[in-house]
């Protein structure tokens, strides 16, 4: 059931949230004209989970391996290669 509202009246902000949890839709107006409709969201249904579906792909062969520090990240945070990176071109004659 749609309900029609205008934002003159002194309907509070509780009675308008209390309305869309309800299921109803508002519709807003300033002097007849509709300025906005708000509708409740609809409830979302997640999958279900499913265990071992990723069984397929066996077990891991390291435990650590999302523990263990990224030896590229390790790397760039050196700075080995940063003289390098800022040093202006030159061209050989």
């Amino acid at each position: 059931m749609a309900v029609e509202i205008d934002i003159a009246s002194e309907v509070t902000l509780a009675e308008l949230i209390a309305q869309i949890d309800a299921g109803e839709e508002v519709t807003l107006t300033r002097d007849g004209e509709m300025i906005a409709i708000v509708r409740p969201e609809p409830a979302v249904k997640r999958g279900d989970r499913i265990p071992g579906l990723w069984a397929h792909l066996g077990p891991m062969d390291d435990p650590d391996i999302f523990s263990r520090p990224d030896p590229e990240f390790t790397e760039l945070a050196e700075s080995r290669d940063e003289d390098d990176f800022y040093r202006p071109l030159t061209s050989e004659k």
